[in-house]
């Protein structure tokens, strides 16, 4: 498949990962934010402003969650994986000892953690960084909304150096590239996204091409 994006080690793909990745080699690392299957859409998005009126992302419904066989596809695609939203697939993922807890010091209706299932022989990590609408982690440069799933880009980098030696990286439902830039920013050899759709790509592509992110 022809990229939508490649350059300096970096290559995204617009496409179904479904297609995508059986063409291609496993990496040190699978990185990803799947959809979790809870009835997110641009209408319930809009409807949770409180202090001030919240991003208009367009019309999106890609909130449908990935059958097991994609799950494992994905698994099978980095030697080790990291899976947000693994709470929703547990039932589908072998034990693990190491859960990444993501403390977003938040407020209102959206979860106060997000949890990541992964593959580490670690110990169980938390990271605590707030990202709440406007009101983000105090003391750092703000960071501009773009997708509507789009994760801080610090948090994705933490995730990567806790993975150890990662000199290939994949995401197969990159969004808006958080993870893409993450990786970039660490010097990460070879790094791959994949999205299906169109605007995600656009997006992810935009950011690696800014040397400052605002």
């Amino acid at each position: 498949m022809k990229p939508y994006y490649k350059h300096e080690g970096i290559t995204i793909y617009h496409g179904d990962c479904r297609d995508i990745l059986p063409t291609l080699e496993p990496v040190d690392l699978a990185f990803v934010d799947p959809p979790y299957g809870i009835g997110e859409d641009s209408r319930k998005s809009s409807s949770r402003g409180k202090l001030a009126r919240t991003t208009d992302y367009g019309e999106f419904d890609w909130d449908i969650k990935l059958d097991r066989e994609t799950i494992d596809m994905i698994r099978r695609a980095g030697s080790a994986q990291i899976i947000f939203g693994g709470n929703y697939y547990a039932d589908w993922l072998p034990a693990s000892r190491c859960w990444v807890v993501w403390d977003k010091d938040n407020s209102g209706d959206f979860a106060d953690c997000e949890l990541a299932w992964t593959s580490l022989d670690k110990a169980v990590r938390m990271y605590r960084y707030r990202w709440n609408g406007m009101m983000q982690q105090p003391g750092v440069p703000k960071e501009k909304r773009l997708y509507p799933t789009q994760k801080p880009i610090s948090l994705m980098r933490w995730c990567i150096l806790l993975a150890g030696d990662v000199n290939s990286m994949i995401d197969p439902c990159m969004g808006g590239g958080s993870s893409i830039r993450a990786a970039k920013d660490l010097g990460v050899q070879r790094i791959i996204g994949i999205d299906k759709r169109e605007i995600a790509c656009e997006i992810a592509a935009k950011r690696l091409s800014q040397e400052v992110l605002l």
